[in-house]
């Protein structure tokens, strides 16, 4: 199974830049599609439901964020029809013990990303969703 869209949900247009520039080099998916406000990428996700082949592989979404964090983000896309499997992963540069903690209490998290992403923790996600190199 190749990873062939990954989304990447951060409001800090920076972030978004090295993960994508990251991403690429470490041929981790086909395509990268970016989204600065968490209720769009909900939105896309609503929209593309029944169509698979159009839903990420993979999301990689920060925490905190204006209007919508990463918590209400999960708790809204838990509510989605989706019969893909969509591995999430936190990237956060929260180190609150706290929000650690909460992320078992979502199964489609797979783990919890520090910031920054290096190629090393890019590599780990790839083991974790079982992608072969």
């Amino acid at each position: 199974m190749k990873n062939k869209i990954t989304y990447i949900i951060d409001d800090d247009k920076l972030s978004i830049k090295l993960m994508s520039m990251l991403i690429s080099k470490n041929k981790f998916c086909e395509e990268i599609i970016s989204f600065f406000n968490p209720q769009l990428a909900l939105d896309e996700l609503k929209k593309n439901c029944n169509t698979p082949t159009n839903l990420p592989d993979v999301i990689l979404l920060d925490l905190n964020m204006p209007i919508m964090d990463g918590w209400q983000f999960l708790d809204e896309f838990i509510l989605l029809p989706i019969d893909k499997e969509i591995s999430i992963f936190i990237v956060s540069s929260s180190i609150d013990p706290h929000d650690i903690e909460m992320v078992k209490k979502y199964d489609m998290v797979k783990s919890y990303i520090m910031k920054p992403i290096t190629a090393t923790k890019l590599e780990i996600a790839t083991e974790l969703i079982g992608i072969p190199n």
